[in-house]
């Protein structure tokens, strides 16, 4: 067939039709072969305890079409008789290839030792995210220098980009100040762990449960239900206040008793309510005291402990304190005060008296 034998680019139409077929034929036996090593491999790690046939296995499950396509190129473009600029192509195609399977692998890699650094600890929220971050700071350096080994493999360079991007980059920086600020105060809450996915948090008058530790924000569910969303640098710059790092509960309250209490049952209230206190579950009692005479009561103040920060706990504990407070004062004969006006009424030549009382 005279077909086969014209010349196209220097070469005959049989020669090309060879090409084909080996870089066909060398991307199916590629195919294959990653599929035979990777299921055998994979047996493999199932028989031992080590995880480093686990890497493997993955290494080779994670070989790219993008680089097995421009090797069986590469390799099939041998038989051609190519221009020496073409060669230069096709070798720059071949490094490019090599540059991008070898970012896929040292994702691999990142993901296996952040594994092994997590292996047998228990699950810690903060570190969840602190792990996350840093791997998506990792990518963002690993790309950025495959980045920059294409471009001075493809003649640019990359000295001269590199200064030109460090003036850019002031510019750009300054544009999106607010981004890069809430970005490293992302950074700073994962390392310093002021609170962690799980902790109720006060921030101002808004609280709940954190949800997520994002890279410019922090999700917050409240108590009624909805969404709250902080910029990481507005909680910086705020006071919060972190109820899951409480290790116990300072709980103060007052009781107000009539002005018409004897002195006697005054002086016996303070050891009243440390026997009640004292009667309870993980609380300990830490003072009692006549605290201050009020505008219709004479106010007792109590400070006690609950050794648990459990606000259920504590709302049990109280109520338990409220309702013996009840039993034992309606026992004693002791009387809780309640806002009360005495209104004295003078009449024109009468001596002036009580009249009336609400």
């Amino acid at each position: 067939m005279e077909v086969l034998n014209n010349v196209y680019l220097g070469n005959s139409v049989k020669t090309w039709l060879i090409a084909l077929a080996v870089a066909v034929v060398i991307f199916t036996v590629l195919r294959v072969l990653r599929a035979v090593f990777h299921r055998r491999v994979k047996k493999l790690s199932a028989k031992t305890t080590t995880d480093v046939d686990d890497l493997v296995a993955e290494l080779i499950r994670k070989i790219h079409f993008l680089f097995l396509f421009p090797l069986s190129l590469y390799f099939g473009s041998k038989i051609l008789s190519l221009s020496d600029k073409t060669d230069h192509v096709l070798g720059q195609l071949m490094t490019i290839a090599v540059i991008f399977q070898g970012v896929i692998w040292g994702g691999v890699i990142f993901e296996y030792a952040i594994g092994r650094a997590r292996a047998g600890k228990d699950e810690d929220p903060g570190d969840k995210t602190k792990f996350a971050v840093l791997g998506f700071v990792f990518r963002i350096v690993l790309w950025a220098v495959a980045l920059l080994l294409v471009l001075d493999n493809l003649g640019i360079k990359v000295t001269a980009l590199v200064a030109g991007l460090g003036v850019g980059g002031i510019a750009i920086a300054l544009a999106v100040q607010s981004v890069l600020g809430d970005l490293f105060a992302s950074l700073s809450i994962i390392l310093d762990k002021p609170f962690v996915i799980g902790d109720f948090i006060v921030v101002d008058d808004l609280r709940g449960t954190v949800e997520h530790i994002g890279l410019k924000t922090t999700r917050v569910r409240s108590l009624g239900g909805e969404q709250l969303v902080f910029a990481n640098s507005d909680l910086l710059n705020s006071r919060v206040r972190n109820y899951k790092k409480m290790e116990q509960r300072r709980i103060a309250f007052t009781v107000g008793v009539t002005y018409q209490t004897p002195a006697g049952k005054l002086e016996r209230i303070p050891g009243l309510i440390r026997e009640v206190v004292e009667a309870q579950d993980r609380c300990r009692f830490d003072r009692s005291h006549f605290a201050s005479y009020g505008d219709f009561s004479l106010n007792f103040e109590t400070v006690y402990y609950v050794t648990v920060p459990d606000y259920v706990v504590y709302m049990d504990i109280q109520q338990a304190i409220n309702l013996a407070l009840f039993r034992r004062f309606e026992t004693e004969g002791i009387e809780f005060a309640y806002p009360t006006q005495t209104i004295f009424v003078e009449r024109s030549g009468a001596a002036p008296g009580p009249s009336a009382r609400e």
